[in-house]
């Protein structure tokens, strides 16, 4: 069995993802995420992990105008996964922390969504990142 890349121990917070061309993914940012209640992910051993107050991130992908990939929401999980969705609530992270930000970061930039954009959802930041995250916006303390 292959080692897997992620463990309750190892996880800072989840980081789940959102495509900035989407309508919708435009609609909550606007919203300040008022409306976001669940995320949809893909069923693996990661959503095995998932549990009620777990930190979580939304990452806006993509290059729409006016919204650059990046963190754009903080929250935590508020029950387990189950088909394919989490439960969560959404505060908007503002400033967001853009991918232009953290690319060149010597913790942040071996964030698992940057090194590989188009894998796994959810896909997280470790312990060791997401301090590193809380350093850059004091934001996510709260």
């Amino acid at each position: 069995m292959a080692a897997r890349a992620l463990s309750a121990e190892s996880l800072g917070a989840w980081l789940l993802k959102a495509r900035g061309d989407e309508p919708e993914t435009q609609a909550h940012v606007r919203s300040a995420f008022a409306h976001v209640q669940t995320r949809c992910v893909r069923p693996s051993y990661r959503t095995d992990l998932v549990a009620a107050g777990q930190p979580t991130l939304l990452w806006v992908s993509g290059k729409a105008p006016g919204l650059p990939s990046g963190i754009y929401a903080h929250g935590r999980t508020t029950g387990v996964a189950e088909g394919g969705v989490i439960p969560v609530e959404l505060a908007p992270l503002t400033p967001p922390l853009l991918r232009s930000e953290l690319l060149g970061h010597p913790v942040l930039g071996a964030m698992e969504v940057l090194r590989m954009p188009a894998g796994s959802n959810p896909s997280y930041v470790t312990r060791e990142q997401l301090a590193a995250l809380t350093d850059l916006s004091p934001g996510l303390r709260t």
